[in-house]
């Protein structure tokens, strides 16, 4: 006999599903400017800096000042996921928020949303009016690996970037890198040094900032060809996450697989990088 599927599991499910890519699904969406949209493309438009007129005579005209105006473009992309389970009995496991439907499908979408980001950070950025330029990641926004992995003069070196930017101190700062980068940054300090205990307590996990980043540890990142993995020290606002659509379950029977229970779910969602000024690429050696 056929187990009828109702409409409070597949809410409890998608509930379940937000509720983990949240927590345990992408590492960088609490990082980054997110924003809902809609249309398969989005635009975010940002106002340039002007300077102030000093006014030189009274009753003189009022000054036009010509305040320049950017335009980024999000092209946004659809990903799935979908299971089939067997027993039908086991459609009620999935109103549990630990089971492992909810946790490898907000692990999947995690992942793919993690991916979208970290190509924003080093990658092209479409900008112009229609979007039909593309803008490339500057050298002058790139530490070099200098044949070593994460060390702290290079933390100090992307916050000196962001700094000589005028990047809003108040804007949180965050720096993704891999377990690699932390073990690096534990081995380049002495046991003498005054740094040591702080990089420990990362290692550790009692603490998450230092040298005004909080550390985020991912296993994404890429590796370029010399070969070093490249991380990325960005301020929150240096990143737009567009979504589309936010996570979206289903669960229906599938006549065509003997009545089995397929678990389905879907998001929309793209990001791009909003300003070089604000995202610093570092290298390491691995």
């Amino acid at each position: 006999m056929s187990t009828q599927v109702n409409t409070a599991f597949v809410n409890q499910f998608s509930a379940n599903v937000s509720m983990l890519s949240q927590q345990m699904g992408s590492l960088l969406r609490g990082a980054v400017d997110v924003e809902s949209v809609t249309g398969e493309k989005a635009f975010f438009d940002q106002i340039g800096e002007a300077a102030a007129v000093a006014r030189t005579s009274r009753h003189g005209d009022t000054p036009l000042v010509e305040t320049p105006h950017s335009r980024r473009m999000v092209s946004l992309t659809s990903y799935e996921w979908a299971d089939l389970i067997d027993d039908a009995d086991k459609v009620r496991m999935l109103i549990d928020p630990t089971s492992s439907y909810a946790r490898a499908a907000a692990a999947a979408i995690g992942r793919a949303m993690d991916d979208a980001v970290i190509d924003a950070l080093g990658g092209t950025a479409k900008t112009g009016k229609e979007g039909s330029t593309s803008t490339s990641f500057p050298s002058t926004q790139k530490i070099a690996h200098g044949s070593g992995g994460l060390t702290i003069a290079k933390l100090v070196n992307a916050k000196k970037l962001l700094d000589a930017n005028s990047v809003d101190p108040s804007i949180k700062r965050f720096i993704v890198v891999s377990p690699e980068q932390i073990e690096d940054l534990l081995n380049s300090t002495t046991v003498t040094s005054s740094d040591f205990n702080t990089v420990k307590a990362l290692v550790q996990g009692d603490i998450n900032t230092f040298v005004g980043f909080e550390f985020i540890v991912s296993n994404r990142l890429k590796v370029d060809s010399t070969p070093s993995r490249l991380c990325y020290a960005f301020a929150q606002d240096g990143i737009k996450l567009a979504i589309g659509k936010d996570i979206m379950a289903r669960i229906d029977e599938r006549s065509d697989k003997s009545y089995s229970t397929q678990v389905y779910y879907c998001a929309t969602f793209g990001a791009t990088r909003m300003e070089e000024d604000k995202v610093v690429e570092i290298a390491c050696n691995e």
